[in-house]
């Protein structure tokens, strides 16, 4: 009778278990690998802080940043802190005097009239982490093989010797040794470094480009002639690369010269304002992403 029993509860909770349905496993959301790559243009380069301010206070989650010459720098600082108010803080500190140190015996006995010691010391002041694998963000610098011509791909090491060979402007200053490498500014071979940000994983890549406008008729003096005519080289190898990129923002900064540390807040602001008419392209990039995924699926 017990047996009976038994078999009828064992019947009964087989046929009620058969009646539950099964919730399906839980899909964990994925986001995509979103990649910040900041262009060269010296003094035009305060526009990458404005972009970076503008992509935190609009919760752009920034999980890379690539730069070349002085978006390597500005990406350096906010990698180390990843907080754009210090940023700004930090950047705006940053004057001609701090990375320029010319020497009469430069121009006679060095390749480049500026040694870049006061630039990689405006780093170390300014950035607590020492080497590129222990910030907060990752990060990468662009750098160019003198030697070689090819470009270099600078993500482990010190982060001072990095950015400084990423700046290193031919002609301007010496050229950089590091890892081996006689290194100048990343621009020479690839001033806006999308497909870098590519090969390291990034799902969507948002480019800032500050090398428009060419014009500049205020050339006087050696350096002057020198950064116009990188930058005519830094402008040319930007425009069918920066095609590769799926966000480009390109803040209106075009007739702030090379050296002009003194618009600071309108170049800035104009990295605001472009970031603002780029956000509803940048939602769509992340939008279409997340449909593909689950597409996919």
């Amino acid at each position: 009778m017990k047996t009976i029993k038994l078999m009828s509860l064992v019947i009964a909770m087989g046929m009620l278990a058969s009646c539950v349905s099964v919730a399906p496993p839980l899909v964990e959301l994925q986001k995509p690998k979103i990649a910040l790559v900041l262009g060269g243009g010296a003094a035009r380069g305060f526009a990458h802080i404005g972009v970076i301010r503008t992509l935190e206070q609009e919760k752009i989650p920034i999980d890379m940043i690539v730069g070349t010459s002085v978006g390597s720098l500005i990406g350096a600082i906010y990698a180390s802190d990843m907080n754009s108010f210090e940023l700004e803080w930090t950047a705006f500190a940053l004057e001609k005097d701090s990375i320029f140190d010319y020497g009469i015996m430069n121009a006679f006995t060095g390749m480049g009239l500026a040694n870049g010691d006061k630039l990689e010391e405006f780093v170390r002041t300014k950035i607590a982490t020492s080497n590129i694998e222990d910030l907060k963000l990752p990060f990468v610098a662009v750098a160019t093989d003198l030697n070689r011509g090819t470009r270099v791909v600078l993500d482990r090491g010190s982060v001072a010797k990095a950015v400084h060979a990423s700046s290193a402007v031919p002609g301007v200053f010496n050229p950089v040794e590091h890892q081996g490498r006689l290194l100048v500014d990343g621009g020479v071979m690839d001033n806006i470094p999308i497909a870098v940000a590519r090969e390291k994983g990034a799902d969507i890549v948002i480019a800032v480009d500050i090398s428009e406008n060419l014009a500049n008729f205020n050339i006087t003096n050696l350096v002057d002639v020198m950064l116009q005519a990188v930058n005519i080289m830094f402008n040319e190898n930007v425009r069918y690369k920066k095609k590769e990129a799926d966000v480009l923002i390109t803040p209106h900064v075009g007739s702030v010269a090379m050296l002009d540390f003194t618009q600071k807040k309108r170049c800035m602001q104009a990295g605001i304002e472009a970031t603002q008419k780029a956000m509803p392209e940048i939602r769509k990039r992340i939008e279409e992403w997340g449909k593909n995924k689950t597409a996919q699926k």
